[in-house]
């Protein structure tokens, strides 16, 4: 009888540490492909230069709970990123897998989460997003409206909607500049990225494949509206 409980016990803790094992195994293989799809991603992103010498970053869910984010370490070539090289941090933005530092603007990245429910965050540094966040600084936001273009951002169905771009004063000081735009996010929903001045814009999605058509949009618009403005 007591051999038999024994037996049952022993069973037991092998079926759980088995099914411990198999959940660790899913949890690593979704992050390998998101890192996969992200090195990819930067690679794109650096041959339409938009993350030239170490700018630019990229993350995005691997886990909700707990929360958990993929995203590319600080200082490195954003073109020639291999997927082993990403990170993955939790809500503290501590490392709990890979060697390395996370983006020093891994701040933003979760302040995106929390207040979007994002999916994937990405952050780009084109000429034309550094440009106009300078140029339109004054007047608080670049406005793009009346274009065909802007209806490949969620929820947007026709070329008369208003996009503003809210623009941030830089600062190397990220957690107060996270909180800034925590508080943008929570309180206006029409919002789809920001611009962070002489520095880049930032936009999310659901998933990467929103984020990534958000980026391709906005980047699209901007130099639209940078054109137009110097007349090429």
């Amino acid at each position: 009888m007591w051999d038999n409980r024994a037996m049952n016990k022993a069973r037991k803790r092998s079926e759980s540490e088995a099914s411990r094992r198999k959940r660790v195994d899913v949890a690593e293989h979704r992050s390998d492909h998101v890192a996969s799809e992200l090195a990819h991603i930067g690679r794109i992103f650096y041959e339409r230069g938009w993350v030239f010498g170490t700018s630019g970053n990229l993350s995005a869910v691997t886990s909700e709970r707990p929360l958990r984010l993929a995203i590319t370490p600080t200082g490195l070539d954003k073109g020639a990123l291999e997927p082993e090289q990403f990170l993955e941090i939790d809500d503290a933005a501590r490392v709990v897998r890979g060697y390395g530092k996370p983006s020093a603007e891994t701040g933003l990245h979760l302040a995106i989460v929390r207040a979007r429910g994002a999916g994937a965050v990405l952050h780009t540094h084109s000429l034309w997003s550094t440009l106009l966040s300078d140029a339109f600084s004054n007047e608080g936001a670049v406005r793009l409206e009346g274009f065909e273009m802007l209806k490949g951002l969620s929820g947007v169905s026709t070329h008369e909607h208003r996009e503003m771009l809210p623009i941030f004063e830089n600062s190397q000081d990220i957690p107060a500049l996270s909180r800034r735009v925590e508080e943008l996010l929570k309180t206006d929903s029409s919002v789809h990225g920001f611009l962070i001045r002489r520095h880049g814009l930032y936009t999310w999605g659901k998933d990467l494949t929103e984020a990534k058509r958000h980026i391709e949009v906005l980047e699209f618009l901007l130099e639209a509206v940078g054109r137009s403005r110097s007349g090429v």
